[in-house]
């Protein structure tokens, strides 16, 4: 009699320590997923060249047609904000684990993974459209990951004469006669004091999206999905923007001629302006738990 209560005993306690190693494991960080969808109001964007039968075509505000050809946007500084408003960084001073391309092009990149999230309840993501001030430098040596990513041929995130990384690459054509449409932003570099550069117009924008359930990191390994409509690329919730090809100052339809003026039309539009805006073209889908 007094084995079989041993025995008992024994099993009680091997129960016991299963259900405290589940719930410890229920406890553990784990993985978030960003999954973005790249669309024109609730189409999915597809590429096309100028001949193209099968891109998705648009019409903005101002009654253009155009399509593109090319999407690229580079997401950085990630932050998700717990129920508590504390904010949980995601290696914000590291390009090569914190950092991402985005490109329509190749639907690997649509999904950024990041690891070791702490368990909890979020209600919020932040996160930049281009990179911070502080890192935006071609540094090969110190983010080789990142940098071989932005240089790669099919990414070319990199202004020719290297200042930086650029922020958004969108390539395509507008208009009945299929003019080039080439919209490039980042930041730029202009001459101060004693003919050193510093930091002209700022291009780096903070995003900030409420979640619409919350994402509870733990046992679960939620996906966020992130919508970023490029009909505000033109029709924005600050400037409603008309293309025009030539070689004035309110031309803006290829980077080789439009201003540092023109650009940031386009970067309050992409990204938020940071004050009445701080979405941009960006909002969440839905939160899978």
């Amino acid at each position: 009699m007094k084995t079989i209560k041993k025995y008992l005993t024994l099993s009680v306690l091997s129960i016991a320590f299963v259900s405290c190693s589940s719930d410890d494991n229920s406890s553990a960080a784990n993985k978030v997923t960003l999954s973005f969808t790249n669309t024109f109001g609730d189409k999915t964007i597809v590429l096309g060249d100028a001949n193209s039968t099968t891109a998705t075509v648009h019409t903005s505000a101002e009654g253009q047609v155009h399509h593109f050809s090319e999407v690229k946007y580079v997401i950085s500084n990630i932050r998700l904000v717990k129920n508590d408003g504390k904010e949980v960084p995601y290696n914000i001073n590291n390009l090569d684990e914190g950092a991402t391309v985005i490109n329509q092009a190749k639907p690997e990149s649509l999904r950024y993974v990041l690891r070791d999230i702490p368990k909890g309840d979020y209600k919020q993501i932040k996160f930049g459209l281009g990179v911070r001030s502080d890192l935006n430098v071609l540094n090969e040596v110190k983010f080789p990951k990142f940098y071989a990513a932005a240089g790669a041929n099919d990414t070319e995130m990199m202004w020719e004469w290297g200042t930086g990384y650029r922020f958004t690459k969108i390539e395509g054509f507008y208009g009945a006669d299929q003019s080039a449409l080439s919209i490039h932003t980042g930041s730029t570099v202009e001459d101060g004091e004693n003919e050193q550069l510093q930091q002209g117009v700022d291009a780096y924008r903070n995003v900030t999206l409420d979640l619409p359930s919350i994402a509870t990191v733990g046992k679960n390994a939620p996906t966020i999905v992130i919508k970023a409509d490029f009909n505000h690329l033109l029709s924005g919730k600050t400037h409603t923007i008309k293309l025009s090809s030539g070689t004035g100052s309110d031309d803006n339809a290829t980077p080789n001629v439009h201003t540092a003026v023109q650009m940031t039309k386009f970067v309050d539009n992409l990204g938020g302006n940071g004050s009445s805006d701080l979405s941009g073209m960006f909002s969440i889908i839905e939160v899978k738990n």
